[in-house]
């Protein structure tokens, strides 16, 4: 075999049959997720598309990797690099390639500004509920409403993502026991409990007003089709509501997971409990809500500290 790079002469052909074998392996024998598979599919498109022959060749990597710094946040530009190099280790393990890999060369160092995580005031989450508790009690169809109200009180009571909420099934929602199974990354499932009576007993009336749409598609949340109730038409609603609240900030599912993990510590739950209500698989991902309860912190230290009540005469 003639060699190119110590790898022998493999084609953008062969790389893009490669990348579909590998696909198929990460979504049948690592069994990933819909939105994990979506990422590495366009990560590696975009990769072969910009390579083409040259996949082994290690000026032409550095240029990409360039390209990708130009073009992208850091964020991006680390998950991007992570779903090529993931692809090569797959093919040297597969004994696919003849040489060695080339990403074994290539350093990468990311200095990322670290984004704390954007919470929803809790004023505003009161705000939110009550508006929409308020139309309940107005309307004469109430639906939708039952529905949207459920969507959004499971938000808070679980901290779930947009995609376990959109597809969550009937037989996961035990309205009974009041246990949620949520399945997360990485198929990995999760129980989490309705911790609040009055959620529970929304989550109760809406099935019993939707129970024949429910049992037919097999999806809990359901459209006026009778169909799975989708992840952008929970994102518009959640839009809708807010702006008919007259709430001035903007708003998305994921800061509710976000205000829920913060809310917790606050109260003293401990960070490893929080970790398992919202599927976290590393502890260090929780943590970054520490920072964000540390300003609860410093503003209970400067209110309510014993130190402030106390008659000191200070010199200094």
């Amino acid at each position: 075999m003639d060699r190119n790079n110590g790898a022998g002469r493999i084609t953008g052909t062969d790389m893009e049959k490669w990348a579909k074998q590998y696909l198929e392996f990460c979504r049948y024998r690592r069994e990933l997720n819909k939105h994990t598979l979506k990422a590495y599919r366009i990560d590696l498109r975009q990769y072969l598309s910009f390579v083409r022959d040259d996949a082994f060749v290690k000026a032409k990597i550095e240029e990409y990797i360039t390209e990708l710094h130009r073009r992208y946040k850091q964020k991006t530009v680390k998950r991007k690099i992570a779903s090529v190099k993931a692809f090569y280790k797959y093919l040297e393990e597969e004994e696919l390639i003849d040489g060695p890999n080339p990403f074994g060369r290539i350093r990468v160092k990311f200095k990322e500004k670290e984004t704390l995580p954007r919470i929803i005031p809790r004023n505003e989450i009161e705000r939110l509920l009550n508006f929409m508790y308020q139309q309940m009690g107005r309307s004469s169809e109430v639906g939708d409403l039952f529905r949207d109200l459920s969507v959004v009180e499971l938000f808070f009571a679980t901290g779930a993502r947009v995609y376990e909420v959109s597809n969550l099934k009937k037989q996961d929602v035990d309205l009974n026991g009041g246990v949620i199974r949520i399945m997360g990354k990485g198929g990995r499932e999760r129980y989490v409990q309705i911790g609040n009576p009055d959620v529970l007993k929304l989550l109760k009336k809406y099935y019993k007003s939707n129970q024949a749409e429910i049992d037919k598609s097999g999806c809990f949340f359901v459209n006026r089709r009778g169909t799975r109730f989708t992840e952008q038409s929970i994102r518009n609603m959640i839009k809708k509501y807010v702006r008919m609240a007259g709430i001035s900030i903007h708003i998305t599912p994921h800061m509710f997971r976000h205000s829920v993990a913060t809310y917790l510590l606050e109260e003293g739950v401990d960070v490893m409990y929080i970790q398992k209500i919202l599927g976290h698989s590393s502890i260090k991902t929780t943590q970054i809500y520490l920072h964000i309860a540390s300003k609860k912190q410093m503003e209970i230290l400067r209110e309510r500290h014993p130190r402030n009540k106390m008659r000191i005469q200070c010199v200094a």
